[in-house]
């Protein structure tokens, strides 16, 4: 089922909007490191509608009523958008949690160093994913700083479209990292039904994870690993930026002089304004670089290509998302492929000779054995 683009991202409607130097200083505010405090508080108040029907990929480029008038100008909000400062972002209250406080469902997801659980917790019945690493196979392949580095990265940040770590722990043999449950699965199973995105709909979902990307540059965090697989969606249909093992705090700008020669677009496959935004994110010339410039990101906010976005209410979560994940209830999983279970999680929560725990300092031995 296709929804119409929540407002058509906004729904303001302003025409012959023209951008100088002056509309990207107002922008200026939006891309520092702080933003709305409603914004961050509708993280936990915000209930969208969920749809219980499947998109059609077809339909997309069929049913013209779902993005009808997205290519008006919009209005730029010029509203400073205030985000909690850094110490109160880091002393936000977490939660202290045991294995034993769960119910294991299934496995979401697998991986080198161990798996991902959706589990329901005993005291409120809520549904929550459990990131589960095997702490011998994360220092044999050598991924202990990666690891502390996600720990301390989740711990630090609090957005809209990414994804939350509610506490952390360990035991004897295994790391456990209590985050939300994203029922929609992956951004890249979406695009790989669909083939490609619309324009709009391609919009919409990089709009989400420029706002995401700019919430983290303004704590000095830089992500690292941008990919569809690693962007979840909701059940209301908007994003999570997932996975931060190659996160890391950087007190400066990457200057590295990256950027291809030359690139070789589909044919009608992208517009010339999304073309443009892509190399100016690839600039060789870092003094070049969208992002990196005076303005920093307020220059991508600002660009062409996103002249409908609506901000303040797309960080609110306030326009609805071009796809509904079909989702029969909580705990429905179904979006994710299935994976042989083994019984490892009965191994969880044994004690066994611990020579690692050392290493992760922020683990705190909150496992007791089962």
């Amino acid at each position: 089922m296709i929804r119409r683009m929540a407002d058509k991202l906004g729904q303001l409607g302003h025409s012959s909007l023209h951008r100088g130097d002056d509309d990207v200083d107002s922008l200026h505010s939006l891309a520092s490191p702080t933003s709305s405090q409603s914004a961050v508080s509708s993280y936990h108040d915000h209930r969208g509608s969920i749809s219980t029907q499947a998109t059609s990929m077809s339909e997309w480029s069929t049913d013209k009523r779902g993005f009808s008038g997205l290519e008006s100008d919009m209005e730029v909000v010029e509203e400073e958008m205030q985000l909690p400062a850094l110490p109160q972002q880091h002393n936000r209250p977490r939660g202290v949690y045991r294995l034993s406080d769960f119910i294991i469902q299934r496995t979401l997801g697998t991986g080198s160093f161990g798996r991902v659980h959706l589990v329901r917790s005993k005291h409120n019945l809520r549904f929550y994913a459990i990131k589960v690493l095997n702490k011998e196979r994360v220092v044999r392949l050598k991924q202990v700083e990666h690891t502390n580095n996600e720990q301390r990265m989740l711990e630090l940040v609090h957005h809209n479209f990414i994804i939350n770590l509610w506490g952390h722990f360990q035991d004897t043999a295994n790391l456990y990292m209590v985050m939300d449950f994203v029922p929609g699965g992956e951004l890249f199973t979406l695009l790989r039904r669909s083939n490609r995105f619309p324009d709009p709909v391609a919009k919409f979902y990089a709009a989400e994870v420029a706002l995401a990307l700019n919430h983290l540059h303004g704590l000095g965090v830089i992500y690292r690993d941008l990919k569809p697989e690693n962007v979840l969606l909701n059940a209301d249909g908007h994003i999570k930026v997932a996975d931060f093992g190659f996160a890391k705090r950087c007190p400066h700008d990457d200057m590295d002089a990256l950027g291809p020669s030359k690139v070789s677009f589909p044919v009608a496959a992208f517009s010339d304004h999304a073309k443009d935004l892509i190399m100016k994110l690839m600039e060789g010339d870092p003094s070049k670089r969208y992002g990196n410039m005076q303005h920093g990101a307020a220059d991508v906010f600002a660009h062409a290509w996103f002249r409908e976005v609506d901000w303040t209410r797309l960080e609110a979560r306030e326009i609805t998302a071009p796809y509904l994940p079909r989702i029969a209830g909580d705990g429905d999983a179904s979006a994710f492929d299935k994976y042989p279970e083994d019984d490892v999680s009965a191994t969880y929560g044994l004690v066994t000779l611990d020579e690692t725990g050392h290493l992760f300092p922020d683990f705190e031995y909150t496992a007791t054995p089962q």
